[in-house]
């Protein structure tokens, strides 16, 4: 058993190294008038199809962490609280989800910055994978501040030293955030109150970054002269000349950062909700950009494998993906944590994108 998903998650990390490029993730946050949190993000990962699932995990789950190549197990966690979330290449590996306390939790991708630590068997029963730290924290914490302070009592570790690391995103529903990386084999967490996070670089280094777009702003140029030459802008939205349009992890970040703050505020969960999905339309990618002309994209109808909104208020989670552009939701609140089996099911049953015909008499 344990060689079987060893072998698997090794496969997916073999795969992750060998092309980085194309595992972007871009994470926005709205906050509505009347106080409702939601954070959004997509998942990318050109190279093949993640065979991702939604995941329900009950009160009183026992779950054990991979490690690294010696046949056991390392730390072993039992969920206190219940949690959804969906996740890549096999259930274990959960991306992103939410607790039934109002805590989200979600990682994403940081290729060529940080360092885990190396793997000492000393503290086996205290290691976990970096691939399950998402489902430790979203079983056994409700807040930020719990997150900060238990991380102290864990070693986190990667499966294989050619695979990428990996940063995180934790959010609760008091509003707080933060950005967990793990430099030198030690952890550090940024409090995130902007609510946009990408890939790499560091976290801190895309904050400063902000600061090269300090010209931009929303809305129209004014007509202005040039010698006697009249110039104005050729139509709305000329205030973002300059804005990146790339997929790169400092571009999106930018573009993230100025949408995100740039939208009316919404007035409730729901149009946040909405809100963020009409944000993350605008950081889709389609399979094929990331690649040379010489080489063969995976036959897939996007990068962007799936798209996730959390109304961490509420305590639901929305979905769509490339197959089906029809957002789903999973309501925590309707889930009795105490009495459901664990679940994993695939987002997408049927993989092809629904068309509705419309009948004309």
């Amino acid at each position: 058993m344990y060689r079987d998903v060893l072998r698997r998650a090794l496969s997916l990390l073999f795969c992750l190294s060998l092309v980085s490029e194309t595992y972007p993730c871009t994470g926005i946050t709205l906050k509505a008038k009347d106080g409702s949190h939601v954070v959004a993000r997509t998942i990318e990962w050109g190279g093949s199809f993640l065979n991702s699932c939604y995941v329900i995990v009950p009160k009183g789950y026992a779950q054990r962490s991979l490690l690294p190549g010696n046949g056991m197990y390392g730390l072993s966690f039992v969920s206190k609280y219940g949690y959804a979330g969906f996740s890549v290449e096999q259930k274990e590996f959960v991306a992103e989800g939410v607790n039934e306390a109002g805590l989200s939790a979600g990682l994403f991708y940081f290729p060529g910055y940080g360092e885990y630590e190396s793997y000492n068997p000393e503290y086996r029963e205290r290691t976990i994978s970096d691939l399950q730290l998402v489902s430790w924290v979203l079983g056994n914490f409700r807040n930020v501040e719990e997150v900060k302070s238990g991380i102290e009592s864990v070693h986190i570790v990667g499966l294989d030293k050619a695979a990428s690391t990996v940063h995180w995103r934790f959010a609760d529903s008091d509003g707080n955030q933060a950005v967990l990386e793990i430099i030198d084999g030690k952890p550090h967490f940024y409090n995130n109150k902007l609510g946009v996070l990408t890939n790499s670089p560091g976290f801190e280094w895309q904050i400063t970054n902000l600061n090269n777009y300090v010209n931009l702003y929303p809305g129209g140029a004014p007509a202005a002269m040039l010698g006697e030459v009249q110039v104005g802008p050729f139509g709305a939205g000329s205030g973002f000349l300059g804005l990146p349009g790339d997929v790169t992890p400092p571009s999106r970040f930018v573009r993230a950062a100025f949408f995100q703050t740039s939208v009316p505020q919404p007035a409730n969960a729901t149009d946040a909700v909405m809100g963020c999905f009409q944000i993350l339309n605008n950081f889709d990618i389609p399979t094929g950009i990331e690649f040379l002309r010489t080489q063969s994209p995976t036959p897939m109808p996007s990068a962007t494998q799936w798209t996730s909104v959390t109304d961490i208020s509420n305590r639901m989670i929305y979905y769509r993906t490339m197959y089906n552009s029809a957002i789903r939701c999973i309501d925590l609140k309707a889930i009795n944590f105490d009495s459901i089996k664990y679940t994993a099911e695939p987002l997408d049953t049927v993989r092809q994108q629904p068309v509705i015909y419309i009948n004309i008499e």
